[in-house]
């Protein structure tokens, strides 16, 4: 004898519930799909239009606003290449490179005979060395500032004018050579103003308002309160000591900065609220502009 295998009706009754939910899903699946193959075309037109519809609204509203529509709802199309080009054309005019000049020594090399005193030294030995024949006016550094005033006050960093020996000359952004004199060196910050010294030659003639047509244009000063981390900076400045107005290009990394500058000329100070950008700063770049 045998026991009969014991059945759980109970879940038999689920499981079979089950399977008809299953079918009654699939054969609606099937109707809707039997229905679509016909009335596709319509459904998909449908779909299309209303796209092209919500796709076209946002063009409206956002790109290319509507003269009925509030003027602070209008986006710039300005381009960023463009902006930048836009604010380094305003700017250069007013960007001069600084050539710093003074008097050295020359030397050239002749043969001195070290033994021609010494009595019973009979060889005629020459050895060469290097004898000063005066000196000569030579460029011993560059750097780069920028027009402030209609009366041609050039601002500039303190350490590029800071020896009183040598001579300042500035180049303007059309190669014009002019002589400069330090007018006044901040005592707590890097910072210098020289003038542009002009003779009569150099000047053009008057306008109707008395001003000179070969006037140099002072800069446009923003505020530098309002700076944001992350914001667009450009510099221009005579790169190298040798390429003039030279554009570069990054972003402002950091504000308040406290940094210790030092350089020649015994030149060594502690400078504070430094604006940081990583735009290329090179040598003689130093007292040009930040833009935005």
């Amino acid at each position: 004898m045998y026991d009969s295998p014991q059945i759980d009706f109970k879940k038999h009754i689920e499981k079979i519930s089950q399977n008809r939910v299953l079918s009654l899903v699939v054969l609606a699946l099937v109707i809707l799909l039997f229905i679509g193959f016909y009335t596709g075309n319509l459904s998909l037109n449908y779909v299309q239009n209303q796209t092209a519809g919500f796709f076209q609204k946002v063009v409206n509203n956002l790109l290319i606003p509507t003269l009925e529509q509030p003027a602070e709802n209008y986006v710039s199309l300005i381009s960023y290449e463009q902006a930048i080009i836009d604010a380094v054309k305003s700017a250069s005019p007013s960007v001069v490179s600084i050539i710093i000049s003074k008097n050295l020594p020359v030397y050239e090399q002749q043969p001195v005979n070290p033994f021609e005193n010494l009595p019973g030294f009979g060889f005629d030995l020459q050895v060469p060395q290097y004898v000063q024949r005066g000196t000569k006016k030579q460029q011993v550094g560059a750097g780069t500032g920028f027009i402030i005033s209609k009366d041609e006050l050039v601002l500039t960093n303190k350490h590029v004018v800071l020896d009183k020996q040598a001579e300042y000359a500035v180049f303007t952004n059309d190669g014009k050579k002019y002589a400069a004199k330090v007018l006044a060196l901040d005592p707590v910050q890097d910072l210098a103003v020289i003038k542009i010294s002009r003779s009569e030659g150099d000047r053009g003639s008057s306008t109707e308002s008395g001003q000179d047509n070969n006037e140099l244009p002072a800069i446009k000063l923003g505020d530098s309160s309002n700076i944001q981390i992350g914001q667009t900076a450009i510099a221009i400045g005579n790169a190298l000591g040798e390429f003039r107005n030279t554009v570069s290009v990054g972003v402002i990394s950091g504000l308040g900065r406290t940094i210790s500058a030092s350089g020649n000329q015994g030149f060594s100070e502690v400078l504070e609220g430094i604006i940081q950008t990583d735009a290329a700063i090179n040598p003689g770049n130093s007292g040009g502009p930040l833009l935005n």
